[in-house]
């Protein structure tokens, strides 16, 4: 399978590569803001839910990816405990709420209540399969 790339430039773009990084899990400590450069850096290793499943074998697959966003003003956090930089995070969902388009808050939502907020200048993100893959030992589920 190829390795994945993906920009996301406004709010439908950012719901597509928040399918794909969903479940994607990271450590606290990897998480950085580059205040001079403007950009918010999430090394992950996420699902790969693009992967083709058979009828009788599903196929779970991780990849090491980076999702960085540009153009990002601040960052701030809730229910992350940030002086804890071993604490894996699983990243539910990414969703953006304008205030003065295109500017806004992109949200990044992880299982446990845990929430990013980036203030940014508007959307503009990146996400790139950068290495390895593995076989997952399973798949992640949700309650629906």
């Amino acid at each position: 399978m190829n390795a994945l790339k993906l920009v996301a430039l406004d709010d439908q773009d950012l719901k597509i590569v928040s399918a794909h990084v969903q479940d994607a899990v990271m450590k606290v400590g990897d998480l950085e803001f580059l205040p001079s450069a403007k950009r918010f850096v999430l090394p992950m290793n996420r699902f790969v839910w693009e992967a083709r499943s058979g009828f009788l074998r599903q196929h779970n697959e991780r990849r090491q990816s980076v999702l960085h966003f540009d153009r990002v003003l601040g960052v701030k956090s809730s229910g992350i405990a940030r002086n804890k930089p071993a604490e894996v995070l699983s990243l539910l969902a990414i969703s953006f709420v304008p205030l003065d388009a295109p500017a806004g808050i992109v949200e990044l939502i992880f299982s446990g209540g845990g929430t990013i907020m980036l203030d940014v200048e508007c959307v503009e993100a990146r996400l790139a399969d950068i290495g390895g893959a593995w076989e997952a030992s399973s798949r992640p589920a949700h309650r629906g």
